[in-house]
């Protein structure tokens, strides 16, 4: 219902006789404010009436301010927000945009309390006297509904606060009374400038320079901070990029307002409504998909959401989630990482060179750093992002941290049967045969905790079964191994002997003493087929797991956040970091010297780094994926390629752990460490039972020979041959020259006796 002439005429006397009252105060404002509109059954004796009654406590939160992550340079890769806003101090907003807006919104605003009476008066006047309406609130009312609109977290909130009535014009200026009495007018002025919402997606003063003109608020010019100061009444209408012409003369009101006040000339008016708006925008950017390191991004944003949700993130429900989606969008939090951005360049350069990043094959790496567990990269083939060619999902990452379920671990699971039993004291040079194909029974099952084919195991036993029909894949041999050449030849037969000797439990307790877990966060399937890498897993924990091993058994969790802190300084609680000695040292160097040998020796052969390096290769079963994990002493990384459609139904033919995802290891790897210390491994201090490289002695003189045969703690055995070779010469070696020789075995020497056959 409107309110006729006669009834604003009939309020005006009435609320002249109550000037000076702090009751009346609410009802003038509201029929200057909202001339013409209905009260929805607040009358304005009723407003009198209850005005000082009213609660004047402004319970809201603070303004929405975004969330920084920052690397470990302390420089910002990656933001999020629900609003675009970067909140800045007064002294640091240039003051002719402090005067533009003053001047345009509220020119006494130094002059008067919450309310400006002598403003009001006028606009009410007006009003009653022309159907052309003007606006009576102040900047600190203004102020006040910013704040209430910011607060709002649903649409019936935001309705609420912003609904044409007299009663929430009342309810703001009970609000603004209040404001007034506990801030001064600098601390009003600042926070306007701050939550005003400036269009184009920019709420403040700071974003919307930076939104408009790639620059801070304290460098604003004259024309420039007309054009932000007209923008606040109606953002929609004078947004500069969607409506120039009506930006432009809303500008050069704000600049004749200025220089009628007196606080620019009439010439600087002119002279500034002269030009045309030029514009240098920034686009205001948010999420992971802007991010130089959206992968990394993404890790870290799971990290944060379960932080701020005291870490039952993954047990809230979808709605309960959002909350805390909005809080860190909303909450102005600083995060600072682990990331290294050197080295994520070097993944990526090393990922997309390799691995077409629109096709269907993808490539995923991750680096973790021994001893700390610090993440340094985290990377993908496949740009980040929605569309074609794309993707949104955290390949690298498990779950989690919104990842898939994880891809097959190949032969790299090796290394936890190879642990386990040095770790039990089989010698390294125990000898087992192992044929092309053959089969292993007498397995023993062990409780498992989880979900198995959709039956869920609480402590039941799983694995055993029938006899496991094992065969070598294309890399590896028929023979006798000991566990250096077995580790080299990466031979399934020999290992699936020997975790029949080690236990299948065991073998599976040894990875997950290294925080290993399948990608969807399911404990280990402990069947036989786990040291072949049926488990899926993903490379953070995998590059993890082979850090503990450089760091001499040293395990530490995967770490990606170090600190969170709120926009007051407050820290946010974060999960116990932990690391833990999991293994004897002298065991994880063993094993680490073994894994170092195997880049000469071994299936890494060919993916060296210019500096003491271990590793192992995994070629999955089927040929549905490739591994690649190894490590320096101060570095590991773990790497994957497969065909993210599903690795059963589209195989990956012929590629091999040290084929592609070896080169993706041996690229990135190496300019990752490009300048940094190179040094070596620490060597075990007892005796594995290890085996010796038999010397190659061909064409020296016997007693030379058998010097350096014995200097190496082999017996020697002469047998002469036949040859023209000079006779007491050398001419071959049983065991041949670089095979592996248990300490203390006979070496036989086929000498010349100068006679040819």
């Amino acid at each position: 219902m409107r309110v006729a002439n006669s009834d604003r005429g009939k309020a005006l006397t009435t609320l002249i006789k109550l000037l000076g009252t702090g009751i009346v105060a609410g009802v003038l404002v509201a029929l200057v404010a909202l001339p013409g509109v209905g009260s929805t059954g607040i009358t304005a004796r009723d407003a009198a009436n209850n005005f000082q009654g009213m609660d004047s406590d402004l319970n809201t939160s603070p303004p929405s301010e975004k969330t920084v992550l920052y690397d470990t340079d302390g420089k910002p890769f990656a933001t999020f927000f629900d609003k675009y806003r970067e909140s800045v101090r007064l002294d640091q907003i240039a003051p002719i945009m402090r005067t533009a807006m003053i001047d345009i919104e509220d020119s006494r605003f130094y002059e008067h309390g919450a309310m400006d009476l002598e403003g009001t008066l006028r606009a009410l006047a007006s009003n009653v006297q022309s159907t052309t309406t003007q606006g009576g609130s102040t900047l600190t009312q203004q102020y006040v509904k910013n704040l209430l609109v910011d607060s709002a977290q649903t649409q019936a909130e935001y309705q609420e606060v912003t609904s044409p009535t007299v009663g929430r014009k009342i309810r703001e200026l009970r609000y603004a009374l209040e404001v007034e009495r506990t801030m001064s007018k600098d601390q009003i002025l600042e926070g306007y400038l701050n939550i005003a919402y400036f269009g184009g997606g920019a709420y403040g003063v700071q974003a919307a320079s930076k939104r408009y003109f790639s620059k801070p608020a304290a460098k604003l010019t004259l024309g420039e901070a007309a054009l932000l100061a007209g923008i606040t009444q109606n953002p929609t209408a004078y947004e500069p990029h969607r409506n120039p012409k009506d930006a432009r003369a809303r500008r050069d009101v704000v600049l004749h307002r200025m220089a009628e006040l007196g606080h620019i000339t009439k010439a600087q008016a002119n002279e500034a409504a002269a030009k045309p708006i030029e514009l240098n925008p920034t686009e205001p950017v948010g999420g992971c998909q802007t991010s130089k390191a959206p992968y990394f991004c993404e890790y870290v944003k799971y990290d944060v959401l379960n932080a701020l949700a005291g870490g039952k993130y993954w047990q809230m429900e979808p709605k309960e989630q959002q909350t805390i989606v909005n809080k860190m969008n909303r909450g102005g939090y600083t995060v600072r990482t682990t990331l290294d951005m050197d080295k994520q360049q070097a993944v990526d350069k090393a990922l997309r060179s390799i691995v077409d990043p629109q096709g269907n094959r993808v490539g995923a790496e991750a680096m973790v750093e021994p001893g700390t567990g610090k993440i340094r990269a985290i990377g993908l083939s496949k740009h980040f992002g929605p569309g074609k060619g794309k993707t949104t999902i955290n390949l690298p990452a498990d779950t989690a941290h919104g990842g898939g379920t994880g891809v097959s671990a190949g032969s790299t699971f090796k290394v936890f049967t190879l642990a386990a039993a040095l770790e039990q004291g089989i010698p390294v040079n125990t000898s087992i045969k192992s044929p092309e194909t053959m089969s292993v029974s007498g397995f023993q099952a062990c409780p498992y905790y989880g979900t198995y084919q959709g039956k869920k195991y609480n402590g039941e036993l799983l694995g055993g079964g029938p006899p496991w029909r094992v065969s070598n894949a294309g890399d590896s041999q028929s023979g006798t191994f000991n566990l250096k050449t077995g580790t080299w030849g990466s031979v399934n037969t020999f290992y699936a002997q020997l975790e029949k000797r080690v236990g299948v439990c065991n073998a599976v307790k040894m990875a997950e003493r290294f925080g290993m877990k399948q990608g969807n966060g399911q404990p280990l399937l402990p069947v036989p087929a786990q040291v072949l890498g049926v488990n899926d897993v993903d490379m953070v924990h995998l590059a993890a797991a082979y850090a503990g091993f450089a760091a001499g058994g040293k395990y530490c969790k995967p770490l990606a956040v170090t600190e969170v802190v709120d926009r007051t300084g407050k820290a946010v609680k974060l999960p116990k970091h932990e690391c833990k000695q999991v293994i004897d040292k002298d065991v994880a160097n063993k094993v680490a010297s073994i894994l170092h040998a195997n880049m000469s020796k071994g299936t890494p052969k060919g993916r060296n780094i210019g500096r003491p390096a271990a590793a192992k290769t995994g070629t999955c079963e089927a040929h549905t994926c490739a591994d690649f994990a190894g490590f320096t002493p101060n570095l590991a990384a773990a790497v994957a390629y497969w065909d993210f459609r599903g690795p059963w139904q589209y195989k990956v033919y012929g590629v091999y752990g040290a084929g592609t995802p070896g080169a993706i290891w041996q690229n990135s790897m190496r300019e990752a460490l490009q300048g940094e210390p190179a040094p070596g491994f620490n060597a075990p201090a007892r005796n594995f039972g290890d085996t010796t490289k038999v010397p190659n002695v061909a064409n020296q003189p016997l007693d030379v020979a058998r010097k350096t045969i014995e200097g190496v703690g082999l017996k020697v055995q002469i047998s002469p041959a036949n040859s023209d070779k000079p006779r007491n010469t050398v001419v071959s070696s049983s065991p041949g020259a670089d095979t592996e020789a248990a300490p203390g075995s006979t070496v036989i020497l086929y000498v010349s006796n100068g006679r040819p056959e």
